[in-house]
């Protein structure tokens, strides 16, 4: 893909300076071995805790719907567009489709990204997309296309699981038909140690092998995504080595993880009912 010669990047060859601080010239295996302290992780949550959670609607006014979510330092956006005619097909598709764009920010992470989608972000678009197709009425507008686009403001661990509630919350506040609402999380696990919504640095930990014994090589990061009311599996992605016997106990300890997300997303979407009959009933009165 072409450079946008244009656009200013900033400097290629600068280093954030996060690199030189006295945590970072730490290996990462004696990260693990501090990982989890007394029970507690460095930031004073228990392993399978999740961090806590702030969403709102109507943060961009262009869009039909929009959400924006905060788990802690994590902060995405998500913008929900009107359906329009699916570009560059000549058959009639009985269903609607969905695009999807997920983003990282160039200032999002530690290591400065382009504007340009990277292989990364074209994954997480797929993974997204599925997981949103799983939920949404499709049926309903035929031969339309609806557009989402999620960009990550700051990272900090489990954006793609972030972006896929705030997905879900926006496509709510957009007034799509869904069949269900829907909540992701993310979970990583090295060895014994199973942490829930891991963040920048635990998902590397957790992605780093670091013992060469078969039986002992379990690392890797799970992302799950359920339908609340149908307790259904939208989506599931895995990465790393993990061995089938311990993947029915992960998707439970994920399932928990979603159904603890769904009263944040019930309350937002009922303030944003009662502000929006406010409004109508103060429009009435003038």
């Amino acid at each position: 893909m072409p450079i946008d010669h244009k656009r200013i990047n900033g400097p290629e060859d600068t280093l954030p300076y996060q690199l030189f601080t006295k945590l970072n010239r730490k290996s990462l295996e004696q990260k693990y071995k501090e990982l989890v302290q007394d029970g507690k992780r460095h930031d004073s949550r228990a392993p399978l805790e999740h961090r806590k959670i702030f969403m709102k609607t109507g943060v961009v006014s262009q869009a039909k719907g929009s959400a924006y979510i905060e788990v802690e330092k994590t902060k995405v956006m998500v913008s929900v567009f009107d359906p329009r005619e699916i570009p560059n097909r000549q058959d009639y598709s009985l269903k609607g489709e969905i695009y999807c764009e997920f983003k990282f920010a160039p200032f999002s992470c530690e290591k400065r990204r382009l504007h340009q989608l990277d292989a990364e972000e074209k994954q997480y678009s797929q993974i997204m997309k599925k997981a949103l197709e799983a939920t949404v009425c499709r049926h309903e507008f035929p031969n339309f296309q609806v557009d989402i686009y999620a960009l990550v403001l700051h990272n900090d661990g489990s954006a793609l699981s972030a972006a896929i509630t705030a997905a879900g919350l926006a496509l709510s506040h957009a007034g799509v038909p869904m069949y269900d609402l829907i909540t992701s999380a993310t979970l990583g696990i090295q060895k014994d140690t199973i942490l829930i919504d891991p963040t920048t640095i635990e998902e590397r930990i957790c992605r780093t092998p670091f013992w060469k014994e078969k039986e002992d090589n379990e690392h890797g990061l799970v992302v799950l995504s359920m339908l609340h009311t149908h307790n259904q599996v939208a989506q599931f992605y895995q990465s790393g080595s993990i061995s089938l016997d311990k993947l029915p106990h992960l998707i439970e300890t994920l399932e928990k993880a979603c159904a603890d997300t769904i009263p944040v997303i019930q309350q937002c979407l009922v303030k944003h009912v009662i502000k929006t009959i406010k409004k109508s009933s103060n429009v009435i009165e003038v």
